[in-house]
């Protein structure tokens, strides 16, 4: 492509767009009902070119942002007919199988941006075309199925899960489809949540086609086009550079699982591709373990990012030397109807699984193992106070694996949470039927190193009133987060339920438990993984862990040799 466009012209256009996807993000935290979206920020928003690529991203949950791209090329494929598509519409998709991409709770709107040749706004002289898509993902606290919440370790279809919508036309020409609202409401305990978050949505998207707009009619609808695809271009260079800098070769993992199943990954790397085969791992499961074709592609490039340029760029050019091969009827690209609900988890091990396979070639760049799991926590009932019910899902904080150079972090997301947050005790306890009585990090046996993995966290939720209900599933128990260079694998991921009684029991995965007034939800999550001998430590800085609660003296003594 002959660059005939003024450079500096072209970067503020880029920019500007990124500036809209980050307008797009605050306009659906500010509007939304759900703590878990304007609290946590579990969501995403983005801008694609006309044919779907991705072009911007807002903040929020990077495994969102790569959702939206592979969700506008769906709708583009089903929607192609003159007229399907018109300026004002919304599409509304939650589907993994059609352009959802990870789970039912995870509602993805994108919105068409029409232009005209000659004077930029829809509306003006010339026929009208798409020149670009806005769009958002969020996580809806409850979508119908067999279970409060509708995610359940038990389920073995995803017809269990909720209510599906397949890639559905929810405002036509910018009025809005009331049959579609009924049936969204219909089918959600929380309907006013859900109406709520669902408008959130719509602004988010319609800000962004108004900001787009007024990119165009300032400089010209060739001129933003062009814009978009020199960005493109533009990311694919800065990764294949990125790539040429890795050693060539093939490289192969296999890792069990806590579950018993063993999961393997090749990944092949030249100077101009970065190939990663999935084809040899497990048929696909029985119950809501599974993670959409679609999805499987956004770990490996999440994974792919982190080894190659994570201080870059990153839209659809960006991806284009990746290559991923999956086998279908796997647990990585199931087959219809298999229940998808725990996907996030089956995800964040897939992206784990790669890093760990390249780790031992890239010590200075990829760090030990990490709590590794989105530790997905769901409780609810009906509020003591207002009598409403209530349901939550809360991603927990875990620590990461030490480095080459540093510690690991404590009390942090994982990869696929990262730019989100915890939701304050002060709100859980306002908005949810639980009081939280204890949150700090713990000091578990794991994660020592010459550089110690960071410390996971301990949250106690006391239940408050009686018929509550608790699911979780976490991954990363029975297999720690491992170590690197002689370093001590970090902690496991798991629960205690201390019951009023005095009774308690350790759980990894549970579904739909039933918990009383005065029972406790004690989530533990995993220490990262350490990276190098313990012995080699600086004894001033293991007394100084020491002091700050972070080590036990019996873990000074024994790991790092503190007389």
């Amino acid at each position: 492509m002959t660059n005939t466009y003024d450079p500096i012209t072209l970067e503020i256009i880029q920019n500007s767009v990124q500036a809209t996807a980050d307008e797009m993000f605050g306009a659906m935290r500010r509007a939304a009902m759900s703590a878990i979206i304007y609290e946590v920020l579990d969501m995403g928003t983005g801008i694609t070119d006309r044919q779907g690529e991705i072009a911007g991203s807002g903040a929020g949950i990077p495994a969102f942002v790569g959702v939206l791209d592979k969700t506008v090329k769906k709708i583009i494929a089903k929607f192609d007919q003159p007229g399907d598509i018109e300026p004002g519409d919304v599409f509304l998709t939650n589907d993994p199988y059609n352009g959802g991409v990870t789970h039912l709770n995870d509602m993805v709107l994108t919105m068409p941006v029409f232009a005209t040749a000659d004077s930029g706004l829809a509306g003006g002289d010339g026929e009208p075309e798409i020149v670009a898509w806005t769009a958002n993902i969020a996580h809806w606290n409850d979508v119908g199925g067999m279970v409060p919440g509708s995610m359940s370790p038990n389920a073995t279809e995803i017809f269990q899960e909720g209510m599906i919508m397949p890639g559905v036309k929810l405002i036509s020409r910018g009025e809005p489809m009331r049959a579609v609202f009924d049936i969204l409401a219909a089918n959600c305990r929380m309907p006013d949540f859900l109406t709520g978050d669902l408008w959130a949505g719509i602004a988010s998207v319609r800000v962004g086609e108004r900001r787009l707009l007024e990119i165009v009619e300032k400089y010209g609808k060739d001129v933003f086009l062009y814009a978009m695809e020199a960005y493109m271009d533009h990311g694919e260079q800065v990764s294949l550079g990125a790539i040429r800098n890795i050693p060539n070769g093939t490289y192969s993992l296999e890792e069990e699982q806590d579950s018993g199943q063993i999961y393997t990954v090749t990944i092949e790397i030249t100077d101009d591709e970065f190939i990663v085969d999935l084809t040899g791992n497990p048929d696909q499961d029985p119950g809501p373990f599974n993670m959409s074709a679609d999805e499987a592609v956004v770990s490996c490039q999440m994974a792919f990012k982190n080894v190659t340029s994570a201080d870059m760029i990153a839209n659809g050019g960006t991806f284009r030397p990746l290559k991923v091969l999956l086998k279908e009827g796997t647990v990585f690209n199931p087959t219809y109807p298999a229940a998808m609900a725990i996907y996030y988890e089956i995800g964040v091990r897939l992206h784990d699984l790669i890093l760990r396979c390249l780790a031992p070639y890239m010590t200075e760049t990829v760090p030990a193992g990490n709590f590794s799991s989105v530790c997905g926590t769901l409780f609810g009932g009906i509020h003591p106070d207002t009598g409403r019910s209530y349901a939550v899902i809360e991603p927990e904080l875990g620590g990461w694996g030490g480095s080459s150079q540093r510690d690991g972090n404590a009390g942090q997301f994982c990869a696929f949470h990262g730019e989100t947050y915890n939701c304050p005790a002060e709100v859980a306890e306002a908005r949810y039927g639980v009081t939280v009585d204890h949150l700090s990090f713990h000091n578990e046996d794991g994660g020592a190193g010459l550089y110690r993995g960071g410390n996971g966290v301990r949250i106690d939720y006391r239940i408050r009133s009686d018929n509550a209900w608790l699911t979780a599933a976490y991954t990363r128990d029975a297999v720690p987060p491992w170590g690197l260079e002689g370093g001590k694998n970090g902690s496991g991921n798991h629960i205690v339920i201390r019951r009023a009684n005095g009774e308690s029991e350790r759980h990894a995965v549970i579904g739909m438990e039933t918990l009383n007034t005065d029972d406790v939800i004690q989530v533990m999550t995993a220490t990262g993984a350490g990276w190098g001998d313990p012995m080699e430590r600086d004894k001033k800085q293991v007394k100084e862990d020491l002091k700050n609660g972070y080590i036990t003296q019996e873990q000074a003594e024994r790991d790092y040799g503190l007389s």
